[in-house]
């Protein structure tokens, strides 16, 4: 016999006992400031007493009188609300109170009667399938309430302190571009801002004093058993949110065949959107995800974390593909930057995701996850070694006009130039090629003595490459049929690769040993350029008889018809030759200037009888202003030159 029927008082003193208690608990229920526990012991006590005696009335022939009635108060309180649309908790909170009362004693008086023996009680079984049905009514009403609350709630829009994806890397080489400007260069690769920015940063998706509502509206849902039904609702409105916030971000959900057919453009920008979506969703929505399911599902154990899976699922699967998709697709140069950011992100969030996936349920993610991380890293190792055979291997079929600095010399030098930001990551990912790499260098940085900038690894990957692109100048050099023209050529481009070192985070992985070379290296080229161009048109000036005091004036002329010729065919050429940088330019001009103008002043200086109009084309200032015009990338004659425009 359960509890109800053993209880039943026999004797009529049991009885007074009963009704007195029955007493006591209906005066102590009408005090007020009650806590909600206590409150609901006494709401189940009243109902249990009210059995006890509705079960001796029945045996009496009364039945369930009083049992009917308070579920016919509860009736009116749960049913009135089904005729009145407007939400309950919209009307206000004593509303939402009384409703969650009523739900209450509904569920204690099914309890109650389901602990008493049936035996064939026909009202009984009425009450309990009335009873049943009105809770039934109560639960779907409180899953709509549930919904409108948390869809009136939800975070509409984009919190306000996300910061946008901004600057593209979408540097790329082209034999075809050759007027790269160095500042808009590095504008392009500037790296995105969004990403010390966004890190893990817990908002209220739901405001703070709507949890206390929704708490309450789990506690009678789970206490009535309609917990599925409340997760079901509660999952639905919040991964749709969710996902919201994703097509906020922009992140498309592209399969691997529409990746695979991308222009490298349109690619870039997804990754960097990728990179952005995965901070933001991982490093926010899900953090602040996790810590609403912990406030409202907190005290029903597993049910918790199944909540939040379902939530999250969805949208950081489709995350995960999109990077699955990139690690799988070929590895070329231009995503190098790219997978270094992907990489870092994931590597950043991997303890994130570790904690908000830590259940068993979850594992699937975590494995996911870290599968992506390896094959990111592994992309991103190919996609470093196809630079370097890219720099080593790029052709060319003509050589580069105006011997200036070629586009291959600015692209690989402004690329490297963002890798210092990634040096923690490529000394990692590279370590396992550092001996390799390291014994290729020549230079003393990577041997016993050198300092740890200059023996990481990425310093010496860095200098392999530069390595591999001073050869690749050599070889292009040599399509310049002029030898001039080719240390000019080489001039420039090793000048550029110095002063980029020089001015930017790469000076520390190169040393100022590799800058002393290699300012060396361009000085002797700048030598080199000299010795073969004016050597001979100086030499055309010495005097065939030292120990005569002047040459004879048909000698004389003679002498100052060769040079001239000499000078305007060196004229014509170089002035379409091209010094980009303004001081290398100076100071190429003054050292000639100093060896052509002093030879040809004294050569004056020495036959002073013969210097007249007749005999001499130019004079020494003419020779002056003349050598301004040269490096400059335009082609002039000396009817167009500055002397003979002013004159």
């Amino acid at each position: 016999m359960d509890e109800c029927q053993s209880a039943i008082p026999a004797h009529d003193g049991d009885l007074h006992v009963v009704a007195a208690a029955h007493h006591i608990v209906k005066a102590l229920g009408t005090t007020k400031n009650l806590s909600d526990d206590l409150r609901k012991i006494l709401i189940d006590l009243d109902a249990h007493l009210s059995l006890i005696t509705s079960n001796i009335d029945s045996k009496g022939g009364k039945g369930f009188v009083e049992v009917e009635e308070r579920l016919k108060r509860v009736e009116r309180k749960i049913v009135i609300w089904e005729s009145d649309r407007i939400m309950i908790w919209d009307s206000g909170p004593k509303e939402a109170s009384d409703y969650l009362e009523a739900v209450d004693e509904v569920q204690t008086l099914i309890d109650s009667l389901r602990g008493l023996s049936m035996n064939e009680n026909q009202k009984q079984k009425e009450l309990l399938h009335r009873a049943s049905s009105l809770l039934q009514m109560a639960m779907s009403r409180l899953e709509e309430e549930l919904i409108h609350m948390l869809v009136k709630h939800k975070q509409q829009s984009e919190p306000t302190y996300i910061p946008s994806p901004s600057s593209q890397r979408n540097v790329v080489y082209n034999e075809s571009v050759v007027s790269l400007d160095n500042e808009s260069v590095k504008e392009a690769l500037s790296k995105n801002s969004c990403t010390d920015e966004c890190g893990e940063y817990i908002v209220d998706l739901v405001p703070e004093h709507v949890i206390p509502d929704i708490k309450s509206i789990a506690k009678v849902m789970f206490a009535s058993d309609y917990g599925q039904e409340f997760c079901e609702a509660f999952i639905g409105v919040r991964k749709e949110a969710l996902e919201q916030h994703f097509d906020i971000l922009e992140n498309g959900k592209l399969s691997i065949e529409d990746l695979l057919k991308m222009e490298w453009c349109s690619l870039s920008t997804e990754m960097n959107k990728w990179t952005w979506s995965m901070k933001i969703i991982v490093g926010v929505y899900l953090m602040s995800e996790k810590r609403l399911c912990d406030q409202v599902l907190g005290k029903f154990g597993s049910v918790n974390s199944f909540c939040f899976l379902e939530i999250a699922k969805t949208t950081i699967l489709c995350l995960l593909n999109f990077g699955e998709a990139i690690a799988m697709g070929p590895q070329e140069p231009e995503k190098l930057l790219r997978l270094l950011d992907m990489y870092e992100t994931l590597a950043d969030l991997v303890i994130d995701i570790d904690a908000l996936f830590s259940e068993d349920g979850g594992s699937f993610v975590r494995l996911e996850f870290h599968k992506l991380l390896e094959g990111l890293a592994d992309s991103v190792k190919a996609a470093f070694n196809a630079f370097g055979v890219a720099v080593s291997s790029n052709g060319s079929l003509y050589p580069f006009p105006g011997g200036g600095v070629h586009p291959l010399s600015k692209y690989v030098m402004n690329y490297i130039s963002m890798f210092p930001e990634y040096c923690s990551t490529l000394n990692l990912l590279l370590e396992d090629q550092h001996s390799d790499v390291a014994s290729l260098v020549s230079e003393p940085q990577c041997g016993p003595t050198a300092s740890l900038s200059t023996s990481c690894p990425m310093a010496c990957h860095l200098r392999s490459i530069t390595s591999s692109l001073e050869s690749n100048l050599h070889k292009k050099s040599k399509l310049h049929k002029d030898e001039a023209l080719q240390h000019i050529f080489l001039m420039n481009n090793l000048h550029y690769m110095v002063q980029k070192v020089k001015g930017s985070e790469l000076r520390p992985f190169f040393g100022d040993e590799w800058i002393r070379k290699h300012n060396a290296k361009f000085q002797q080229h700048e030598m080199n350029y000299e010795r073969v161009t004016w050597s001979s048109v100086v030499l055309l000036l010495k005097d065939d008889n030292p120990g005569s005091s002047s040459l004879s004036k048909s000698a004389f002329k003679e002498k100052c018809k060769g040079f001239s010729v000499a000078f305007e065919e060196v004229y014509k050429n170089q002035t379409s030759w091209c010094i980009p940088d303004p001081q290398l330019r100076e100071d190429l001009r003054i050292s000639t200037s100093l060896k052509v103008v002093h030879a040809y002043r004294t050569f004056l200086g020495r036959n002073p009888a013969h210097v007249d109009d007749k005999c001499i084309k130019h004079t020494v200032e003419d020779v002056e202003k003349l050598l301004l015009d040269l490096f400059e990338g335009s082609p002039r004659s000396l009817r167009n030159s500055r002397r003979m425009m002013k004159t």
